[in-house]
C-alpha cells in the first residue's frame, strides 16, 4: 500500500481532462487531491468517479478553484452553502474529506494520520509596510488580482479572513484533539508557511496564498510531511526535519502532456520516524 498526492489537476481544461483517462488502476494505493480538481461544482462528480474507481481511498481539501460560484447563475450556491455541496459530492464517492474523521494510514515505516484541512486565506502574506486594507491596491501595482475577488464568496462570513480565522481555530482544535505523539501527514491547498508563497513570476500573489495562522504548525502537530498545491511550483523543501511538498500538476502549458499525468503522481515523502 503506497500514498500518493496530487493537485491542481483542473479539470475544467479538456485537455487535463481527455489525460486523467490515461491514469493507470493502483487499487491497493491511497491518493490525497490537495485541491483545484475543478471550477465550482462542475465536473466534480465525474472527477471522483473517475479517480475512486483507480484508487482504494481518496483523500481530498478543496482549493480556491472549487469554491468558484460564476457570475450570471441566480440560485447558485456560494460560501459555505457551496463548500457544504461540495461535501455531499465527494461522501457521495467514499472521498474522505476535512469534515469527515480523519484517518490512519498504515504506512510502512509506522502509522501516521492524515489530516486534510480547509483553512483558506487572509492576505497576511505580505510585506510588513502593507497593511491589511491595502493589500487589494497594492497587489494591482502589478496588476496582480486573483479571480478569487470576483468569483469566491464568503457568505455568510463577512469577508474570506473571517472565514480563514473560523477555520483555522476549528482546525487547530480538531488537531490539538489528537494524541500529541501521533504523527501527521497535513494536507492544505494552500502552503502553511509564508516562505513558501514566493512566486517569481507573480510576486504580489501571495496574499491570496495562506495565513500566518499556521506558522509552525508542523511542529505543533507533529507533522512528518505536508502537503499543498496551488502555487503550480512543484517541490521539495524541508523545515526543521519535516518535507513540505507541492505536488501540482497544473494547466496544460504547465506540465509534458507526453509523459502523462501518471508521472506527476507524487509518492508522498514522510521524515524519519522520531524514537
Amino acid at each position: 500500500m503506497r500514498l500518493w498526492a496530487l493537485s491542481d489537476l483542473h479539470l475544467t481544461n479538456p485537455v487535463n481532462r481527455d489525460a486523467l483517462g490515461t491514469l493507470p488502476t493502483r487499487p491497493d494505493d491511497w491518493l490525497v487531491l490537495a485541491g483545484d480538481l475543478v471550477d465550482g461544482l462542475d465536473q466534480l462528480d465525474w472527477c471522483f468517479h473517475a479517480l475512486a474507481k483507480r484508487f482504494r481511498q481518496l483523500v481530498w481539501v478543496p482549493g480556491n478553484h472549487e469554491l468558484w460560484s460564476r457570475p450570471g447563475r441566480p440560485g447558485e450556491p456560494r460560501g459555505v452553502e457551496l463548500y457544504e455541496k461540495l461535501i455531499e459530492i465527494a461522501r457521495c464517492h467514499g472521498v474522505i474529506t476535512p469534515e469527515d474523521p480523519y484517518p490512519v494510514f498504515p504506512h510502512p515505516t509506522g502509522n501516521v494520520l492524515i489530516a486534510p484541512l480547509f483553512l483558506l486565506y487572509d492576505y497576511s502574506f505580505r510585506p510588513s509596510s502593507v497593511r491589511a486594507h491595502e493589500v487589494i491596491a497594492w497587489a494591482r501595482q502589478d496588476d496582480t488580482v486573483c479571480s478569487d475577488e470576483y468569483l469566491l464568496h464568503p457568505d455568510p462570513f463577512p469577508d474570506r479572513a473571517a472565514w480563514c480565522a473560523a477555520l483555522c481555530s476549528e482546525a487547530a482544535a480538531r488537531l490539538e484533539a489528537y494524541p500529541a505523539d501521533l504523527p501527521k501527514v497535513l494536507v492544505n491547498h494552500f502552503p502553511l508557511e509564508e516562505e513558501h508563497a514566493v512566486l517569481p513570476r507573480a510576486p504580489r500573489f501571495a496574499p491570496w496564498c495562506g495565513t500566518r495562522r499556521t506558522r509552525g504548525w508542523h511542529k505543533r502537530f507533529n507533522a512528518r510531511a505536508v502537503i499543498f498545491g496551488h502555487l503550480h511550483m512543484r517541490g521539495i523543501s524541508w523545515i526543521d526535519g519535516v518535507p513540505f511538498q507541492e505536488v501540482s500538476l497544473g494547466y496544460p502549458s504547465q506540465w509534458n502532456r507526453g509523459r502523462g499525468i501518471e508521472a506527476y503522481l507524487h509518492e508522498v515523502i514522510l521524515a524519519p520516524a522520531r524514537d
